[in-house]
């Protein structure tokens, strides 16, 4: 049995913020050792790509699944399974002796990771009321603001001081003390529907997008005219079309799509899937930038690119204090003009500019890219019940990954097709600039998306979920999460105190 002394919310943020920064950051800090993973098993640089395709598949398929795992096992029994799987196959990792069992116990960290985040996302949304949805926010922000730029700067280290090995090795100590303080504080919240599952749907949402997410993944390097991209890509798209059809009339959907016919749910989504394919497109293409073109080394590249995390985490600072006063709509047309605007400007990069330039930019980069993102993601549940929760979350993480599978797709294609060395060998920043152009003009239709957001619905939603006043004697429980919202500010009535 769980211990009661330490706080639901609190319980819950640390757990979640542990567990997702290890998933999220598996995703890039294994790109900086593969290099020498092929040198150590004799395997060419072409063959090493099972090792991040067996992990992005595996996550594909189980994302779909974890809304239903959480309501019918419990979401703290889901969570703690997902976690020790996912630590359990880190060790695995860092222990295989080829290339097949690396792939193998990559497969499991993704079974774990498909699960991970958006149990954990589920779990933070109905720790935290409405009203404090903005301060859950800057803890859900740590994570997919810092672990994707922290992961090539800890793994170049890594491999570079000690071994390969220990970009897996890194994840067991903090997965090990998130398991503990899990097992011994972690509630169980209240949820959905324990339903019976939905096989078809199962198989229909994972194998269709498993098979976008490895032709995304892979076009840019075996040719999106290649039979087998081409399968993958075709097929999955009709997999995920006969799902959505099939979902739409399941009496027990594996994944509720009815859940996006809350207009502001959708809406935001529309905005969020543009957004995340050029924050990871980004990610991508700087560093190869300064790498080719400046002349960087792998460390120093992904420092230089570390500043967008810091944005990030400014913002979501920010927002809190500016969300309630000028609204989720202005705040994210706001940021995505802004960062459409950055990532115009990066296009006159060249070698002659200064590095001191470089820092300021992706700074103010993660600023707007964090007011849009964190602005969508409260906003986005504003009007869901909490017994839905599931089921917008797996809706969320689909995208999510979707979108930034696109983003690298695209700039890979970029650089391919347009090649980035002249024909005498000279490096050309063409195909550079035009993705960050490409990138940025993807990004304003993030922006203009945002303008269909209804401030008015928002605020409709903070004032039906503000708590009644309360008589004498009538306060819930210490630390139960399912207690009233925050406060309400006495000069505003229903109006929550800390977003004002």
């Amino acid at each position: 049995m769980h211990n009661r002394r330490v706080p639901a919310k609190i319980a819950v943020a640390v757990v979640f913020i542990a567990a997702n920064f290890m998933a999220i950051m598996d995703t890039t800090i294994v790109n900086v050792a593969l290099p020498t993973v092929g040198h150590d098993f004799g395997v060419d640089p072409s063959g090493l790509s099972a090792v991040n395709v067996g992990y992005l598949v595996a996550l594909a398929v189980f994302i779909p699944a974890s809304g239903w795992l959480g309501n019918r096992f419990g979401t703290r029994r889901t969570m703690l399974a997902a976690l020790l799987l996912f630590t359990v196959a880190s060790g695995l990792c860092a222990t295989a002796g080829s290339l097949g069992a690396l792939t193998a116990y990559r497969i499991l960290q993704g079974v774990a990771g498909g699960l991970l985040t958006p149990v954990g996302m589920t779990m933070m949304l109905r720790a935290f009321p409405l009203a404090e949805r903005l301060r859950a926010q800057k803890y859900m922000m740590l994570p997919t603001a810092v672990a994707p730029a922290l992961g090539p700067v800890l793994g170049g280290w890594l491999v570079d001081t000690v071994s390969w090995h220990w970009v897996f090795l890194v994840n067991l100590p903090v997965g090990a003390l998130a398991l503990v303080f899990g097992l011994l504080f972690l509630p169980d919240l209240p949820g959905g529907s324990r339903s019976r599952f939905d096989v078809a749907g199962f198989v229909l949402a994972g194998a269709g997008l498993a098979s976008v997410l490895y032709a995304l993944t892979e076009g840019a390097n075996r040719g999106w005219g290649s039979a087998g991209i081409l399968v993958a890509l075709v097929g999955g798209v009709v997999l995920l079309a006969v799902m959505v059809l099939w979902e739409l009339r399941a009496a027990h959907p594996m994944i509720n799509l009815r859940v996006t016919k809350d207009q502001l749910f959708r809406t935001t989504q529309l905005a969020l899937l543009p957004i995340n394919a050029t924050f990871m497109g980004v990610l991508y293409l700087y560093p190869l930038f300064l790498q080719t073109a400046l002349g960087y080394d792998a460390l120093h590249s992904g420092l230089a690119t570390f500043p967008e995390a810091l944005g990030m985490m400014t913002a979501s600072q920010l927002v809190s204090r500016l969300y309630d006063r000028i609204g989720p709509r202005r705040l994210m047309a706001a940021g995505g003009t802004g960062a459409a605007l950055l990532m115009a400007l990066m296009a006159t990069f060249t070698a002659g500019t200064s590095s001191l330039v470089f820092y300021p930019m992706l700074y103010l980069l993660g600023v707007c890219v964090g007011h849009l993102v964190m602005t969508a993601q409260n906003t986005a549940f504003a009007t869901i019940p909490p017994a839905r929760m599931g089921d917008a979350t797996t809706v969320l993480n689909m995208q999510r990954q979707t979108g930034a599978a696109f983003g690298t797709a695209l700039v890979g294609t970029l650089l391919a097709v347009l090649g980035t060395t002249t024909s005498t060998g000279q490096v050309d920043t063409t195909a550079y600039h035009v993705g960050f152009v490409t990138l940025g003009a993807i990004t304003l239709c993030a922006a203009l998306l945002a303008l269909r957001i209804s401030d008015r619905t928002v605020r409709a939603a903070f004032r039906a979920a503000a708590p009644t006043p309360a008589a004498p004697g009538d306060a819930g429980p210490a630390g139960d999460a399912s207690a009233g919202a925050a406060p309400t500010d006495a000069t505003s009535p229903g109006r929550p105190a800390d977003l004002a």
